[in-house]
């Protein structure tokens, strides 16, 4: 069978861009189960509550919820258990300091399959307080309503 090509998405995190300023992105693989990846692949997961941490110099992805394979037997995984997150050292002495020094926390923003395997994309975040999340509301709405404009000037309506 040939291996898939590209990158096809199964879950996003549409509620991190707007409760977290994003800093800083990097791509992690999974450390998957069997009845997990099959779940993936059904496109079945969500990032809700989840949330990475670092422990002991790993980097692990709790809150997860991946639902059971239905078709999985005795071997199916539990749902929200914690998943070590594949990342080279510098990556990850990079994100201890981040992390420790600054208050900043890492949010998955996003799970797809990249070239046939399970990735995670992880935002380095710091979260927003009320007053940003109005004013990144305002200005979306304001550059809508200028793009409105712009459309209806160019059809000739105004």
């Amino acid at each position: 069978m040939p291996r898939e090509k590209g990158r096809k998405l199964v879950a996003s995190n549409r509620k991190a861009h707007h409760d977290y300023a994003i800093l800083d992105t990097f791509e992690a693989g999974m450390a998957l189960t069997g009845t997990e990846v099959k779940s993936l692949r059904a496109g079945r997961a969500s990032l809700v509550d989840a949330f990475a941490e670092v422990r002991h110099g790993e980097v692990y992805l709790l809150g997860m919820h991946i639902p059971e394979y239905t078709q999985g037997t005795w071997t199916n995984h539990e749902p929200r258990r914690v998943r070590k997150l594949l990342l080279k050292r510098g990556e990850i002495d990079r994100l201890m300091g981040k992390v420790r020094e600054s208050g900043l926390t890492l949010v998955p923003l996003s799970v797809y399959f990249s070239d046939g395997w399970a990735k995670v994309e992880l935002g380095l975040a710091r979260g927003k307080r009320a007053y940003d999340k109005r004013q990144d509301l305002a200005k979306r709405d304001a550059d809508r309503e200028i793009a409105r404009a712009v459309g209806r000037r160019h059809k000739g309506m105004d």
